[in-house]
């Protein structure tokens, strides 16, 4: 009855007479002991029926009968919901660059790293989407194709290192590829990150050419810059092949990756610190929000036929108690 809703809430109001038929009861019983009339003599005897001790029972079977009517014309109402939801995610590529420079230690621990655990994050925050992981340096490859099983995504991401391929910047063939897997795509939104550290100086495919590729299949390309503008501590190895840092200057082709993001109707954002690499993550994940449709359905049911059954059943129940067994009660209502 918790859950009920009144379509005459008002009626509810009668039940206040409740109280008021008790007390009346009370009062003409109490009034009344003093000049009861019996049937028979056994009763100066000493001796008290069983009848006469429950006959109150009568009283209370009309005062729930009255309760359970007043209830039902106030409506009862009971209700079910439920939501027919509608989900219509993006399908994402994460174009990744893996050259050598990304292990710059400008970025904690380097950049490579830090892209990979925001790029983790991002998945995370996105579970209606398929989203697949290209990765690219001297050559690009397919790490993952599109997929909503995340965890695995998630899993290869993390595999990622330097050296999966040749060393190089091939940005076009990373684009024209992470396109290749979008281009059967039937979502509404197709969206590419690319994400690199510096300047395209291989593969057989330039960049602008790739984006007009990406245009051409209705493909959106967010690019990334990673790097602190200036100088930072870059890779090189030594005569005897061991690697160690040294302070080089940070050059990214910042008009190609503008020039990419503007052909595809996209945007182009540097990052220079993990701060900054965090919220272009999360500004992306702004500007591509996954459609979801909720629609909220309710269905009523009428619950006063059942009190109306109720209150028949107790007033039959009344009647039939005071025509037989109670016929004989010395106290009426």
């Amino acid at each position: 009855m918790s859950d009920w809703e009144f379509a005459h809430i008002e009626f509810l109001v009668a039940l206040a007479v409740i109280p008021l038929l008790v007390l009346w009861y009370v009062f003409k019983y109490w009034n009344r002991q003093a000049i009861v009339g019996y049937s028979t003599s056994q009763f100066f005897q000493g001796k008290t029926g069983w009848k006469s001790k429950i006959h109150h029972a009568l009283f209370v079977l009309r005062v729930l009968a009255i309760s359970a009517i007043i209830v039902a014309l106030a409506r009862p109402q009971s209700s079910s919901s439920w939501q027919d939801i509608k989900t219509e995610g993006i399908d994402i590529v994460i174009a990744f660059d893996i050259s050598s420079s990304m292990l710059a230690r400008d970025f904690e621990p380097n950049r490579l790293e830090a892209a990979k655990e925001v790029a983790i994050e991002f998945i995370k925050n996105r579970p209606n989407d398929r989203i697949g992981l290209v990765v690219y340096s001297g050559e690009s490859f397919t790490q993952c194709p599109l997929t909503t099983d995340h965890d695995k995504l998630i899993n290869l991401f993390e595999q990622l290192e330097n050296g999966m391929v040749t060393d190089g910047t091939a940005i076009g063939m990373g684009l024209a590829n992470a396109v290749n897997r979008l281009k059967e795509s039937t979502s509404k939104s197709k969206v590419v990150i690319l994400l690199t550290d510096g300047e395209s100086n291989m593969g057989s495919i330039p960049p602008i050419t790739a984006a007009e590729i990406a245009t051409t299949f209705g493909v959106k390309v967010y690019t990334i810059g990673v790097g602190t503008k200036g100088q930072a501590p870059m890779p090189v190895s030594d005569m005897f092949g061991r690697i160690r840092y040294q302070n080089m200057d940070v050059n990214i082709d910042e008009e190609t990756l503008t020039q990419i993001a503007e052909l595809t109707n996209g945007q182009y954002f540097r990052a220079t610190n993990n701060e900054s690499l965090e919220s272009i993550y999360a500004e992306i994940d702004k500007l591509e929000k996954t459609v979801i449709e909720e629609t909220q359905y309710e269905k009523k049911y009428e619950e006063f036929f059942s009190l109306a059954l109720i209150a028949l059943g107790l007033l039959l129940a009344e009647l039939i108690l005071r025509r037989t067994i109670f016929k004989s009660a010395t106290s009426h209502v």
